[in-house]
């Protein structure tokens, strides 16, 4: 167990370097790509290839770390994102930012459903909320120390945060090569290593059908949420606050400190004392809730105060949907992680679309949306969860 612990330790410092060189070019996007001509839907677009990529590789990046174990995977993903980045910082046509971006969904896919599989590896059923949350913190802290550093290095140049980014992604390439143990042993690996895409897409459409279809739905839905909500973000503090990188890098500080917060001090013990379902009844009212009072803020504080509503609440949601689906899966963790993954980035496909195209219509209008959606989402859980659908017979 000590090991296990000193291990998600190491896991949860080499997701911070990540999820840091993440945040670093997140409060860039808007006003990046507008200097190459382009507008809200263009960014949502922007935002959809890289999901839809990570739509199609998650699964076959979680087949292949059953096989091959998950450290080798992890090094794939985060070499795949410096690469994107460095390509994205070089980019001087709007086709070639749809190009970089791509690949970053295809390669860095890898790193996401693989950290949480390892996770399920190193930790039992009562402690994995936890260890999840743990994870969510990581990309938490990563934000509280990266937009605000973005959002300044932008003021000298607006391509210099992709190169940042991808110096980071190499130094927790190296940590990870050197530091990292393989979390899964050779005789609990799957023999077969073969990928057959229209399987993969089978067992998502038949997944949809079977005792974990509610929470994989669930899993679109809070992704699709955050994503509508984030998707325009810095577009709409530009256009309606006038804000510029450095606000917009400030406000996401903000939000990266709720997300810490909320998921390393309190998902562990909500999940023990109220369990996965009442938190994710609870927190999905809430980010209906944030999501409406964007349509109220002011200033930066009321802004701060409704985004940190709305984020709060998204943070709790995705490691309880996370942890339920990984306590139902008996077998294969790569897989039900994959496909745990797959239906996020789902949501990430369609959320920032609809949110760039509600922008360039009227700039309230993916909030509004978002909202109602939410809360449709809310009333949903109250049915479905109530009634103890997910059972533990089957394991995917």
């Amino acid at each position: 167990m000590k090991n296990n612990k000193k291990n998600i330790g190491i896991l949860f410092f080499t997701l911070v370097i990540v999820m840091m060189g993440f945040g670093l070019v997140i409060p860039i996007f808007p006003f990046y790509i507008e200097e190459f001509g382009a507008s809200g839907s263009a960014l949502g677009f922007l935002m959809a290839i890289f999901a839809l990529m990570q739509f199609i590789f998650s699964p076959i990046w979680g087949v292949l770390s059953d096989r091959f174990g998950r450290k080798p995977i992890i090094l794939i993903g985060v070499f795949g994102y410096a690469i994107s980045m460095l390509l994205f910082g070089l980019a001087t046509k709007l086709w070639m930012l749809f190009f970089a971006r791509a690949l970053a969904g295809i390669l860095s896919s890898a790193t996401m459903p693989t950290a949480m599989a390892f996770i399920g590896d190193s930790t039992d059923e009562e402690n994995r909320g936890g260890g999840m949350g743990m994870m969510g913190a990581a990309m938490g802290v990563g934000m509280v120390i990266g937009p605000g550093i973005g959002g300044w290095l932008a003021e000298d140049s607006l391509s210099l945060p992709f190169f940042i980014a991808a110096g980071l992604s190499l130094l927790a390439l190296i940590f990870v090569y050197l530091l990292l143990p393989e979390s899964l042993s050779k005789e609990n690996r799957s023999e077969s290593s073969k990928i057959n895409m229209a399987s993969e897409f089978k067992l998502m459409w038949q997944s949809l059908f079977g005792p974990l279809s509610f929470l994989l739905i669930l899993a679109f839905f809070v992704s699709f949420g955050l994503t509508n909500f984030e998707g325009v973000f810095g577009l709409y503090a530009a256009h309606r606050f006038d804000f510029g990188p450095r606000e917009v890098g400030s406000l996401l500080t903000v939000v990266g400190v709720v997300s810490a917060l909320a998921q390393g001090a309190l998902t562990g013990p909500l999940s023990k004392k109220w369990g996965e379902e009442k938190i994710i009844k609870v927190t999905v009212f809430g980010s209906a809730i944030g999501f409406i009072l964007m349509l109220f803020a002011t200033d930066f504080l009321t802004i701060a105060i409704y985004t940190g509503l709305f984020v709060f609440s998204n943070s709790l949601i995705r490691p309880a949907v996370t942890s339920l689906t990984s306590k139902n899966a008996e077998v294969g963790q790569g897989i039900a992680m994959g496909m745990n993954n797959s239906f996020m980035s789902l949501g990430r496909i369609f959320g920032p679309m609809l949110a760039g195209i509600l922008f360039d219509v009227q700039i309230n209008l993916p909030y509004i949306i978002g909202g109602g959606v939410m809360l449709g989402v809310y009333f949903l859980c109250l049915v479905y969860l109530g009634k103890n659908q997910v059972t533990k017979s089957v394991p995917v």
